[in-house]
């Protein structure tokens, strides 16, 4: 019997994105050599091949199911990857970075000390989310309500992104604080949209559509990038007059992306039954009850808690990356056009290598590739250290698209395989809070390593503590045993 909550009328699917990957290849052209009202034409087919790649892919066969109700929820599973991945790219790792630096410095900050203010407020946001997620995701359960938590936390992400376009070019400060709204919405609503996997997945499928949802944030995240960055170098071209303004209207934009891609998955997937037994009149007291439950119950699962500490410690190694690498390519001096080019790169490698990590872990398991992941980026942070010029910048965004979806979505599949299901949001909840309670260390570290040196070299060069040690812990995780202990 179908779910009630399913809606028969299947979304079209976004294939009018103005998008033009070939284009980026090359230099952007003299405004003679291709009139504006022409652009959309190609920048539509492009994207529309693009999309069609990536459905072939999502066609194939799955292990266990091939049913056309299983593949709408996993599609509209994945459309959100699609939807905030957006967020991500333009706001996270792009343009933003470069432009709360450019904000601060001209409100008086040294480089450096933009570079560090950068890092704490990043800190700041994954603090709140910290605190409240564990509380959200034991109440998301009882309550039965996943998907309301994950729209209304993407809703105030979509709010305060779209609230940037207001922006001037001195409020560091609004700034800074619009980001952490956004930031509280895009990893608060990833906590209920991860805690969804383990339910909507059958039990052979969850690593191959964990990195598929990846590759296709990654494809959705890279195409708004390079409409976004089109605007940047070609803002006439959209019918606006300056640079400013079109980086202010890339952020409305992501919001605007972030929230229509979003219905699939609050309208096609299901939401989990919700358990009658004990319940409650006061849910938030429910909540606190099983939150401090939570806490009991993770020390039962041992590997898991062993891959818990290898995670905390080498995710935020990869957090830090995403979150500064802009922000020190300005300080460095290198320019917005190639930041954003650089970061186009690693979508669109990005998205064939975490596929490709996906099919590798069906052979030689997930964790073995998660161990691949961390040694590439040990290298890339030692490279870091001694990058100078835009060259460098876009062999190291090359390096970084070949491992970040795929250890992301490989250590996501991992924990899924060994979380009780009927725990799913209570666990994901302790998973996202802790993991970002423990990602403050490295914003904190680079900010503070970049104060005390007066500039970043170090900075980069200091996160290779967290992928060794991360490393080493991951060593010692027993994957099997931890999958039979979440089936008990």
């Amino acid at each position: 019997m179908a779910d009630p909550f399913f809606f028969r009328r299947r979304l079209p699917l976004p294939l009018s994105i103005n998008t033009g990957l070939r284009r980026l290849a090359r230099p952007p052209q003299e405004e003679t050599s291709l009139p504006s009202r022409r652009a959309p034409v190609y920048l539509f087919a492009l994207s529309k091949s693009f999309l069609v790649l990536a459905g072939l892919y999502l066609e194939r066969d799955y292990t266990v199911s091939d049913s056309k109700e299983y593949k709408k929820i996993v599609w509209s599973w994945c459309m959100y990857d699609w939807a905030n991945s957006a967020f991500a790219t333009t706001m996270m790792a792009a343009m933003y970075p470069p432009f709360f630096h450019a904000a601060a410095v001209k409100a008086g900050f040294t480089p450096s000390g933009a570079t560090a203010a950068w890092g704490y407020f990043a800190a700041a946001a994954l603090f709140i989310v910290a605190v409240s997620a564990p509380l959200l995701g034991a109440m998301a359960d009882y309550m039965g309500r996943r998907k309301l938590f994950v729209g209304l936390f993407a809703g105030l992400g979509v709010l305060c992104t779209c609230a940037a376009v207001f922006l001037g070019d001195d409020t560091w400060l609004l700034a800074g604080l619009l980001f952490v709204g956004g930031n509280v919405g895009f990893a608060g609503a990833n906590v209920f949209y991860e805690s969804l996997l383990p339910l909507i997945a059958k039990e052979g499928d969850v690593d191959t559509i964990s990195a598929r949802g990846y590759a296709l944030g990654y494809l959705g995240g890279g195409l708004l990038l390079v409409v976004n960055a089109l605007m940047v170098v070609k803002p006439h071209w959209f019918g606006m007059e300056g640079v400013g303004f079109a980086v202010r209207a890339s952020f409305f934009s992501v919001g605007v992306w972030w929230g229509v891609f979003s219905i699939p998955l609050l309208r096609n997937v299901p939401e989990p039954s919700r358990d009658l037994k004990n319940t409650s009149k006061i849910p938030i007291g429910e909540g606190i009850a099983r939150l401090a439950a939570t806490f009991r119950d993770i020390k039962k699962y041992k590997q898991l808690l062993i891959f818990l500490a290898a995670f905390w410690v080498y995710n935020d190694g990869i957090g830090t990356i995403i979150k500064m690498a802009t922000a020190y390519g300005s300080e460095i001096g290198i320019g917005m056009t190639h930041l954003i080019g650089a970061l186009v790169l690693t979508q669109f490698i990005g998205m064939p290598c975490a596929i490709a990590f996906g099919a590798l872990a069906s052979r030689i398991g997930a964790k073995a590739c998660i161990l691949i992941a961390l040694g590439v980026y040990v290298i890339i942070c030692i490279a870091g250290y001694f990058m100078s010029t835009p060259l460098h910048f876009y062999i190291l965004a090359g390096l970084v698209g070949t491992v970040q979806g795929g250890s992301q979505a490989l250590s996501r599949s991992l924990y899924a395989a060994m979380t009780p299901k009927a725990k799913a949001s209570e666990f994901f909840g302790f998973f996202s809070s802790s993991a970002k309670m423990a990602g403050i260390a490295g914003p904190l570290v680079f900010g503070f390593v970049s104060q005390a040196a007066g500039e970043s070299r170090l900075s980069i060069f200091s996160l290779i503590v967290f992928f060794a040690v991360g490393a080493i812990l991951l060593l010692k995780v027993d994957v099997q045993e931890g999958i039979e202990a979440a089936k008990e």
